[in-house]
């Protein structure tokens, strides 16, 4: 059994950045389960790798690339991981200046893992107080005045 470790937490963010199926593949279990919470259209179980790949590429889309996820602190357990991440993106097609929960997001997220034979089988994001709503507002389909953006 392989140990969950932080240098493997942080070597799995790395592999996921990369964009590199094979390499992701040797952190993240083919039938991954991701929770998003919410009640925006990215929330919701993801229930296998492939359907995980894709929520990070719509992620990626709606952020015109600028999604990253900056890892801050990471504790490990014997089957089980959480961290601290701080999220930070803005929706594409926003001004870069602005502050908007709807366009602007830059907020602590916490992640819980469940590994198996060294690859993460579930995950869950968490959020921290009033960053759920932040959360909720920046994934929905609406900008600042209330117009319907496209997805």
């Amino acid at each position: 059994m392989t140990e969950v470790t932080a240098e493997r937490v942080r070597a799995a963010y790395a592999a996921l950045g990369s964009g590199d199926r094979a390499r992701i593949l040797g952190y993240y279990s083919e039938d991954l389960r991701w929770l998003v919470p919410g009640n925006h259209p990215l929330a919701g179980w993801y229930e296998s790798l492939d359907a995980f790949l894709e929520l990070m590429g719509q992620t990626h889309k709606l952020t015109g690339g600028s999604f990253r996820m900056d890892l801050e602190a990471v504790l490990v357990g014997e089957d089980c991981s959480a961290d601290v991440c701080r999220n930070v993106a803005v929706r594409d097609g926003a001004d870069q200046a602005s502050r908007s929960p709807y366009e602007r997001m830059d907020y602590p997220v916490f992640h819980y893992m469940r590994w198996r034979d060294g690859r993460i089988v579930e995950g869950r994001d968490g959020l921290f107080g009033d960053t759920a709503s932040a959360f909720c507002q920046f994934w929905a389909p609406f900008a600042p005045d209330g117009t319907r953006r496209d997805r």
